[in-house]
């Protein structure tokens, strides 16, 4: 079995907290972080939580951990959350809080906080994190790298916590597209790279979105040389809802127990203690009636374009010193938690702003296609749309 020796353990140390731990991994392949939601061999998965801390290291690696060092990539570290993943700021008071390196006022998002700013301080070249409700792609806007969610079920979920969950999709943060694209194909083989895509049509979703992201959304759609059309997504605000509700019931079966421990977090205490209210039988009904509502709206719209695009944050990240209105903050995943609801694979790229602050398109593909998705991200890439990381922040 593939070990990996200690060389450092950061929890509540330097590096604002981005990795809890390192390890050495000799090689030159590219370096990777792993959030510590998903198993690591030799290392124990505590999903950021002192409620967690005591369980015994992980056997094997996850699938995908293992299916990227079968292909040469190194594990040099394990990436700080949001404890549970259950919240959107990504700050975390047991293993510290994550410094936002690109934008070290806002918030890092979450859950993948520790993923998203590891890559944008060029610590690794990628790192992997879980989306379930943004949790890849929110971050990623709000630290100005590139985040992809598969399709659900792409990607293989073993070892990865919670073990069940309708909504949850393994996701991958780079810098460049290429980045990416070969790490997907690494833990997925059938993915199959596209050089080119033809001819592509776009349908611009009318959403409601502060007035300086719209603009960098609209002058990325105009740069990408796509055929541009608007298009409306009604259910997408009861997808947002049903998402919540949805989240809410699996957080509440896989560590409502943990309550008791009087070890978690506040907020994610707080949170999980309202669970059971917020997902009740009636409620889950309608978010089943509500999915394949949108479900059906999203595929209608794919057959008639190649992607739709819409922002991936409805406004900017808020400050780490403005994070008192929990609704607002949750209010932010409204653009993106809808396509885990549905399950189509969702890409968030940055894009720079005159104001200096972090926004992002999120492009959505049709099911299983991701592959077509992220040669259509590549446009906007090779259009020069997107934020330049400089070699040194």
């Amino acid at each position: 079995m593939f070990q990996f020796s200690f060389i450092n353990q950061q929890r509540n140390s330097a590096m604002s907290a981005i990795l809890i731990e390192s390890y050495d991994a000799p090689g030159d392949g590219p370096t990777v972080a792993v959030k510590d939601c998903i198993d690591i061999a030799g290392s124990a998965t505590c999903c950021g939580s002192r409620a967690l801390a005591d369980v015994a290291p992980a056997r094997d690696h996850a699938r995908v951990v293992q299916a990227l060092v079968d292909g040469g990539y190194r594990i040099v570290a394990k990436a700080n959350m949001h404890e549970l993943a259950y919240g959107m700021t990504g700050l975390n008071k047991w293993t510290g809080p994550v410094e936002n390196p690109l934008f070290p006022a806002l918030m890092p998002g979450g859950s993948s906080s520790g993923s998203a700013a590891a890559v944008a301080a060029r610590m690794v070249d990628l790192a992997l994190g879980t989306d379930t409700g943004g949790s890849v792609r929110m971050p990623a806007a709000c630290c100005g790298v590139i985040g992809l969610k598969p399709s659900y079920g792409r990607l293989s979920r073993v070892g990865v916590m919670p073990a069940k969950s309708a909504l949850d999709s393994v996701g991958i943060f780079g810098r460049e597209m290429s980045v990416v694209e070969h790490a997907m194909a690494q833990m997925d083989p059938s993915f199959l790279r596209l050089e080119t895509v033809g001819p592509v049509s776009i349908g611009a979703v009318d959403v409601v979105a502060a007035r300086e992201i719209a603009a960098a959304v609209e002058a990325a759609l105009a740069s990408s040389g796509a055929g541009i059309e608007s298009c409306r997504l009604p259910a997408i605000e009861d997808a947002f809802q049903a998402g919540v509700i949805q989240m809410a019931a699996e957080a509440s079966a896989a560590y409502g127990h943990l309550v008791a421990s009087g070890l978690l977090g506040e907020d994610v205490e707080q949170r999980l203690r309202g669970a059971p209210a917020m997902a009740t039988v009636e409620r889950l009904a309608w978010a089943e009636g509500v999915k394949a509502a949108f479900v059906a709206q999203v595929d209608a719209l794919l057959d008639r374009f190649a992607v739709l695009a819409l922002p991936t944050l409805p406004d900017f990240p808020p400050r780490i010193d403005d994070l008192g209105d929990a609704k607002a903050i949750l209010r932010l995943s409204s653009l993106v938690r809808p396509f885990n609801l549905s399950g189509h694979p969702a890409i968030s790229l940055p894009l720079a702003t005159p104001s200096g602050r972090p926004a992002a398109i999120q492009l959505v593909g049709r099911r299983g296609d991701d592959a077509r998705l992220c040669a259509i991200a590549r446009i906007f890439a090779d259009a020069g749309s997107l934020l330049q990381h400089k070699e040194q922040i």
